[in-house]
């Protein structure tokens, strides 16, 4: 039998009885499975049905990320398993919990939480040490300098409109590249607001991530015929993982091609 190694405490300040060897993790956030297949790939025994990386990502697959069969991640016996406060339900954690499985919940909402967050869940929950590229992630993020400074939407789905709103991980990483969100202020997160109020809300930019709706050349920009577009990398705009440390360079990039559709 395992010897308990006690409890690590998450970002939410709960206890997480984990084992002094972590073999088998299940994680239920996209962004968390490619920082453990990518740390230490041989941990990960499962993963939700939206985790597309790394490529090639071969585990059995445990439903989505707001509805996980609960049994399938019982079954796969985890010694942890890795959730986000944002992309899971308490529900689903609690009978987790109740069930005798434990989660390990991140709480992530800036660049300056992400980075510790995923060198403590590696650390805590997964027993395993900081990775290189969490090194370099932190390096690069480090001596970022924002571009010219922009004003802009930021569209994370359609029918209906949702945008980002107020204390989102991605208004940060976009703030630290030169581009406010009109909506920071809103007093909700990801607020749906009707277009022709997103066209009036004194933007010269729209952002367009390909995830969660797919926004391309042909879908997203001819909503907004008097704002420059963006079509951005959603995996780089709104993960935190291993693309951490490309994010900054593929964003500004992106950034500095936007234009009238």
């Amino acid at each position: 039998m395992t010897r308990s190694g006690g409890p690590g405490t998450d970002d939410t300040g709960a206890a997480v009885p984990l084992p002094e060897r972590v073999r088998r993790v299940v994680s239920l956030v996209p962004s968390l499975t490619e920082t453990v297949a990518v740390s230490a790939p041989g941990l990960l025994a499962g993963a939700t049905d939206w985790c597309t990386h790394p490529a090639g990502l071969d585990v059995p697959r445990v439903g989505g990320t707001k509805s996980p069969d609960l049994g399938k991640v019982a079954a796969l016996r985890p010694d942890v398993v890795l959730g986000n406060t944002e992309e899971n339900r308490p529900g689903d954690v609690e009978a987790l919990r109740a069930s005798g499985v434990p989660v390990w919940m991140t709480e992530i909402r800036t660049v300056d939480e992400a980075l510790p967050s995923l060198r403590r869940m590696l650390a805590g929950a997964c027993r395993v040490p900081a990775p290189a590229w969490l090194e370099e992630a932190e390096r690069v993020w480090a001596r970022v300098a924002p571009g010219a400074p922009r004003a802009a939407v930021v569209p994370v789905w359609r029918r209906p409109w949702m945008v980002v709103g107020r204390d989102t991980f991605t208004g940060d990483v976009l703030s630290r590249l030169g581009v406010a969100n009109v909506y920071a202020g809103h007093p909700e997160r990801y607020p749906k607001v009707p277009l022709e109020e997103l066209n009036a809300a004194g933007a010269d930019l729209v952002v367009l991530p390909d995830e969660p709706y797919r926004f391309t050349a042909a879908d997203g920009p001819e909503s907004f015929p008097g704002l420059d577009a963006a079509l951005v990398d959603g995996r780089h705009l709104t993960w935190y993982g291993p693309s951490l440390v490309d994010a900054p360079s593929v964003l500004a990039r992106q950034l500095a091609e936007a234009r009238r559709y």
